[in-house]
């Protein structure tokens, strides 16, 4: 299986598993609707068994967690690939250069005259 269809598809599981654990999480009780529950409510916590909604949505809610921290640390593993794959990408090397000989330098501090002159001897520059 290529790697990029294996990305692909444990992104779509994370999105997926996401999804799901704000779903869970909206639908469950708060920790105090017991309480309403025995002043008449009545069977609040039948639809899931006689058990009541929390243990299942608990278990439900733990393993969807699960699964997006296990998606979360692949798709972490997949963006280190990529960034060790783009990290020479694009970006110049430093080019060290050779300290100048002492030919080029100016030892008294003057500027050398360079003469602008065209193989017949005369110079480029306009007069004005």
């Amino acid at each position: 299986m290529d790697l990029q269809i294996l990305e692909t598809l444990i992104l779509v599981v994370h999105v997926a598993a996401a999804l799901a654990i704000i779903g869970l999480v909206l639908i469950q009780q708060g920790r105090g609707a017991e309480m309403g529950a025995g002043f008449g409510s009545g069977a609040s916590g039948t639809v899931f068994g006689s058990s009541g909604s929390g243990n299942f949505l608990t278990r439900t809610t733990t393993t969807i967690a699960i699964a997006f921290f296990v998606t979360s640390f692949a798709l972490a593993f997949f963006a280190k690939q990529h960034s060790l794959a783009a990290r020479d990408v694009g970006i110049p090397s430093v080019v060290q250069t050779a300290p100048a000989s002492e030919n080029t330098a100016v030892d008294d501090g003057e500027v050398p005259v360079v003469e602008a002159t065209t193989p017949e001897g005369e110079s480029e520059i306009p007069e004005q």
